[in-house]
């Protein structure tokens, strides 16, 4: 919910909600969602926030502010090169997960469908991410139009059951969509082969924070490789908390693992899919 983020795969984020009904890294068992963390802290005191992170709650006008901001086509950025040239990319729901039972489909079109295919809108690319791309696919069947094609969708992707999720998000709008997967936090071994000739982009990363999974460096050896062969573009966004290589723990500075500068080479990977007109 920010103009400028230092998520390395967007230039800004925005939440038309915020709050969520609940996953896997937010549960009973397990509660170490960063937006839920955040949620714990601002919550009932920001007037941004959701009350409680388990109450979703609509901020309608938040994807009109969003589709006003500058258009950066073209432009370069000086801190995420793999950007440059680039529309905006607008990161959707970064703090809550817009497609949870509770939000009405009606006021998913009006805020975040007509915003992205208004004027402003359209200057700017829109990645949306779920956990209930099952949802995502029913909005797409409600829409009168086709669905917008600078309106990217994806689903998260953590271990190798959940990777279930992907038939729902082959579902979401026509062949000119733009389908990616957010690997992201890992936590096994994961196998993506039989998916990736009907995705367009993956994203991968290790878990953050103190209680973080472990991500090993073999992983991501192994998901390049699967990407290489089906020539989809693939993108390296953090090594996480408690990265390991060949059963030791890996050190880095930067506490997200985020700096490629200290990766192994051979890691240092952050392609797009191929432009599209929007």
């Amino acid at each position: 919910m920010a103009q400028n983020t230092a998520i390395q795969w967007c230039d800004s984020t925005e939440n038309p909600t915020m709050g969520c009904a609940g996953c896997e890294l937010w549960s009973g068992e397990r509660q170490t969602c960063y937006a839920g963390v955040l949620h714990r802290r601002f919550g009932g005191v920001s007037s941004g926030y959701a009350p409680q992170f388990e109450q979703v709650t609509l901020f309608p006008g938040r994807m009109r502010r969003a589709s006003r901001w500058s258009d950066l086509s073209g432009r370069k950025r000086k801190d995420k090169p793999w950007l440059d040239g680039m529309p905006r990319l607008i990161f959707v729901s970064d703090m809550s997960d817009a497609l949870s039972e509770s939000v009405d489909y009606d006021f998913l079109k009006e805020e975040v469908i007509e915003n992205v295919t208004s004027e402003d809108g359209q200057r700017h690319c829109w990645l949306w991410l779920t956990k209930r791309p099952q949802r995502m696919a029913a909005l797409s069947r409600r829409l009168e139009i086709d669905w917008p094609t600078n309106l990217w969708v994806a689903t998260s992707v953590t271990t190798q059951k959940s990777t279930s999720r992907i038939r729902h998000l082959l579902q979401v709008g026509n062949s000119e969509t733009i389908r990616f997967l957010s690997v992201e936090p890992q936590w096994e071994p994961i196998n993506i082969e039989a998916w990736l000739p009907e995705i367009d982009w993956v994203i991968q990363g290790g878990e953050s924070g103190a209680d973080a999974h472990p991500f090993h460096l073999e992983w991501a050896e192994s998901l390049i490789e699967q990407c290489k062969e089906a020539a989809v573009p693939y993108f390296l966004k953090q090594l996480g908390s408690n990265a390991c290589w060949k059963g030791k723990r890996a050190r880095h500075v930067h506490s997200h693992g985020g700096n490629w500068d200290e990766w192994p080479s051979g890691l240092r990977v952050r392609e797009f899919p191929q432009l599209v007109e929007v």
